[in-house]
């Protein structure tokens, strides 16, 4: 039997892969219906916002570790929260291929327990720093 903690840190790792591969429909169900993310509310406002940054952008990596997560006090919490450090690298397509973006920071996330699992109920990711070319961030 899996940890709480174990199976939020695996759902962080399937938001990663959502993001990488563009399965818009994977990234829509790891939130609740009226979660907040990316500055947008509710599920598909997330999903469109992800794909303007995302939709046109070439393949992109999204490197997750140093994994913290408080689950509220009790014998099976409904609510925790997760702080995440992620290296995220973007690479150019198009007219842009070649170039590269790159941004460090840290995901904040909160979760809330249903019938399908852990979901995140709000997000937010604070970038330390970048380099590259964030014009590859882009809508396809």
């Amino acid at each position: 039997m899996t940890t709480d903690r174990e199976q939020i840190i695996e759902r962080l790792a399937d938001v990663a892969s959502a993001l990488d591969t563009r399965d818009w429909d994977r990234l829509g169900a790891l939130f609740t219906r009226s979660a907040t993310g990316y500055g947008a509310t509710g599920r598909e406002a997330i999903v469109e916002r992800v794909r303007d940054h995302l939709g046109g952008c070439g393949p992109s990596q999204h490197l997750l570790g140093n994994h913290r997560v408080e689950l509220d006090p009790g014998p099976r919490p409904d609510r925790a929260r997760s702080r995440t450090y992620a290296r995220v690298l973007h690479l150019g397509a198009g007219e842009l291929a070649g170039l590269t973006y790159e941004c460090f920071g840290e995901y904040t996330d909160e979760w809330t327990r249903t019938d399908d699992g852990w979901r995140i109920t709000s997000r937010w990711f604070e970038v330390s720093f970048d380099i590259g070319d964030a014009r590859v961030l882009r809508r396809d």
